[in-house]
């Protein structure tokens, strides 16, 4: 019985098996039965409820690129409903991969508004099962299928903040620059469309100095040339 197992073994097995190119099905149908008291049990830690969301998060949009092919090199609206309308089950529950990382990752945020505006009306589920708070270090570790997004990594309660700052540490590495000579550092617009997530400027300043990638207190900082079909990937 679904409701026997463990749900942080099966959201990890399922990403494992998306990774190996594996049968899902009854994992799929496993987290989609779980009885949502026992899920609650399961994930009473916050090292517990960030792993399960990110491995459930990454493991869907792998199935769900999957199931549409190349369903996110189509129009804009196709790219949003990939993210905003289609779904899957977990415990009982139907949700969309948004659902998941701005209503339960990010603590019931917007996915407009620059990381400060609340997501409206989070349903029940959403209230029950989201983070106390959100950790901006997600953003490094959510697969979007751009060019930039992280190597899939299978998250464990006891290292997902570790395994959270080796996922920054290597995004910090592939998108941010410094120009010596100017002391200017340059970083990606993920920043700027969710500088709430990090506290404003002054937070992504401290955010920055923490992993080294702001070589000094007065180092100033722009946002480098945007690429909006990221964006659309990431809708």
């Amino acid at each position: 019985m679904s409701t026997q197992l463990d749900p942080l073994s099966v959201s990890a097995d399922l990403l494992y098996s998306v990774k190996t190119d594996r049968e899902s099905t009854s994992l799929r149908s496993q987290l989609a039965g779980l009885d949502p008291d026992r899920l609650e049990r399961s994930l009473s830690t916050r090292p517990r409820r960030l792993a399960f969301w990110l491995n459930v998060f990454n493991a869907f949009v792998q199935l769900l690129i999957e199931d549409h092919g190349a369903r996110l090199s189509d129009s804009r609206f196709d790219r949003w409903a990939f993210f905003s309308r289609d779904r899957f089950e977990i415990a009982g529950t139907s949700l969309s991969l948004n659902d998941v990382r701005d209503g339960i990752l990010r603590h019931s945020r917007a996915r407009w508004g620059w990381g400060y505006v609340p997501r409206l009306f989070p349903s029940s589920f959403e209230r029950r099962f989201r983070l106390a708070a959100c950790d901006p270090r997600v953003h490094f570790a959510l697969s979007g299928a751009g060019e930039h997004s992280p190597p899939v990594t299978i998250y464990s309660p006891p290292d997902v903040d570790d395994e959270l700052d080796v996922a920054t540490e290597w995004f910090l590495a592939e998108t941010v620059t410094y120009d010596r000579e100017r002391d200017l550092v340059a970083i990606p617009h993920l920043f700027r469309r969710y500088r709430g997530d990090f506290g404003g400027l002054d937070g992504i300043r401290d955010f920055l100095a923490r992993y080294d990638a702001l070589p000094n207190p007065s180092t100033a900082i722009e946002y480098a040339q945007h690429d909006w079909t990221v964006d659309a990937r990431r809708c």
